[in-house]
């Protein structure tokens, strides 16, 4: 009896020291998988950091070769037509619309390529080019002599900045488009605001052929824009003359 009493009590010993083991073993184990999802996730952030500061880095370098190279060839411009008018107001004479138009569009063009650069610097997602920016370009049209009407359609509201920017873009773009390369044109902007959609359409009646747009940076980077918010760009000349550009970008609800 006392030997199976001592049997017991040795068997009762072993569980409960392989107990003791297992509940051990499986805390390594816990402690252990803790560790690494930690190492996992500290992997992860500095991978993003990696990323972040080499896009920094990236945004710093596009930066300072912007202002290297058209900050002053742009200022330049500025200058010289500010000095030709000027000149012709000194004389007497009444500056041309095309010299008061290259000054506005480089005065235009210095200040939008300082909030780019600002934007670059401060990683802000939206450098101020929004739909509130349009009327401003459609005037600029005008003084360079193409004869442009604006209309919105629907209720307009506040959108998302990436939204907007690539509207005023695509009318930006399509503009200059207008502007140096329809002959006799007058041009229509049209931004109407849709329950679940901002669609963007600019038209013009210049002289066009009927073969499709050779697709420059122009085109290329307004579908790109478009695209990458989840839109549709359409860029097509119409059966006899004229030109139209027309984006629908999807607006969340």
């Amino acid at each position: 009896m006392r030997t199976d009493k001592g049997w017991r009590r040795f068997y009762a010993a072993g569980w409960l020291f392989s107990m003791v083991c297992g509940a051990a073993a499986t805390f390594q184990w816990h402690e252990h998988m803790k560790e690494v999802e930690r190492r996992a996730e500290e992997a992860e952030r500095t991978r993003e950091e990696m990323a972040q500061r080499r896009a920094a880095e990236e945004r710093l370098r596009i930066a300072r070769e912007l202002h290297d190279s058209l900050t002053h060839s742009i200022s330049v411009i500025k200058v010289q037509a500010g000095v030709a008018v000027h000149l012709a107001q000194k004389n007497g004479e009444q500056p041309s619309e095309a010299l008061l138009a290259i000054q506005e569009a480089s005065s235009a063009a210095v200040r939008e390529l300082r909030a780019t650069l600002d934007v670059l610097r401060r990683d802000d997602p939206h450098n101020g080019t929004g739909l509130d920016q349009v009327p401003a370009l459609v005037e600029r049209t005008r003084s360079s002599g193409v004869p442009t009407t604006y209309a919105v359609r629907g209720e307009a509201r506040p959108l998302p900045p990436d939204v907007e920017q690539a509207a005023y873009r695509v009318v930006q773009e399509a503009l200059t488009n207008v502007t140096r390369h329809a002959r006799d044109a007058t041009a229509k902007v049209q931004i109407e605001y849709g329950a679940d959609r901002l669609t963007v359409r600019v038209e013009d009646d210049g002289t066009s052929t009927p073969a499709p747009p050779v697709p420059g940076y122009g085109l290329v980077g307004m579908r790109e824009r478009v695209t990458a918010l989840g839109g549709r760009l359409q860029a097509q000349p119409g059966a006899e003359r004229g030109f139209t550009v027309c984006a629908e970008l999807p607006v969340p609800t």
